[in-house]
């Protein structure tokens, strides 16, 4: 049976509780049906909830208010808590319109932005979203960026440029952004980079200064870029504080390797669903590895 409290106010209690917890919520992003799909049958047959995100480009692809109908309907279909994310969102004229579109959450991402430029934009943000909420009684969340990770979901032969250690976030700085802007979540720079590295592994996250941070801010933190870390990495992150995990890359990767596997054996097939139902399979076994250890 599906909870009766609003999705909005569902959305925090479940961030919350899960932190509380020594737990995370997996974040995933999607741009197509299938995907979807995926994500929502892993998380039914683990009776979790799950965020599913769309970026700027994936929102483009899907279309703004029509990836929004496919999660409501995701909703209604299956008995988990399913939340939209406007992950990644660059402006705030995009700010507005994935909230106009009844997201849940979104991500003003000023990461590349001086420091000051990058307050003065999520401020915006958060001001607009919470006039939002007064006109509309609707909760939608804000989550802000603080340390360059890179911006690409992509296949790397090395580290994206401006991914280097001095970028990593401090205590001080995570303490004036959380402040100074008034956002509900917080996605600090510890080590994660967005991407997977090809011929080396990922960089270890440096769960030190993650607890640091945790020391400072009293919002829930956010690991973006997740995808490549070792189970280790991921799991002490969650112990040390992080309620929400986003993988993209990985279940990429994971999704074209099952179609291109099915269409190499199956060269004249050229009904979509076929090859899409290896790739959605291929898929699943990330997001049930991913799912499962989150709340170990």
């Amino acid at each position: 049976m599906k909870s009766l409290i609003p999705q909005s106010e569902q959305y925090l209690e479940t961030i919350n509780s899960y932190k509380q917890q020594g737990k995370a919520i997996a974040h995933f992003n999607i741009s197509n049906l299938d995907q979807a799909r995926a994500i929502c049958d892993v998380a039914g047959e683990l009776n979790q909830p799950v965020i599913i995100g769309v970026s700027e480009g994936e929102r483009g692809y899907i279309g703004v208010e029509m990836t929004r109908k496919v999660v409501d309907e995701l909703n209604q279909e299956y008995d988990i808590a399913i939340f939209l994310n406007a992950d990644h969102t660059y402006s705030f004229e995009k700010v507005q319109e994935a909230v106009e579109a009844g997201y849940d959450s979104v991500i003003i991402d000023g990461a590349k932005l001086p420091y000051e430029e990058n307050v003065e934009l999520v401020k915006k943000c958060v001001d607009y979203v919470k006039g939002y909420e007064r006109r509309t009684g609707k909760r939608v969340l804000v989550e802000a960026e603080l340390g360059y990770i890179g911006q690409s979901s992509s296949l790397n032969a090395t580290l994206p440029e401006g991914v280097t250690e001095s970028n990593l976030t401090t205590k001080e700085q995570a303490k004036d952004f959380v402040i100074r802007t008034g956002i509900d979540m917080f996605a600090p720079a510890i080590g994660n980079v967005h991407g997977m590295l090809v011929n080396a592994p990922e960089p270890r996250l440096h769960i030190d200064r993650l607890k640091e941070i945790v020391s400072m801010v009293d919002v829930p933190l956010v690991l973006h870029g997740a995808s490549g870390n070792t189970d280790e990495d991921l799991k002490n992150s969650i112990d040390a504080g992080i309620a929400i995990v986003h993988i993209n890359t990985e279940i990429r990767k994971a999704f074209r390797d099952g179609e291109m596997e099915y269409l190499k054996e199956n060269p004249n097939e050229i009904a979509g669903y076929k090859f899409g139902k290896e790739g959605q399979e291929e898929m699943k076994k990330v997001v049930r590895a991913k799912m499962q250890l989150y709340v170990k």
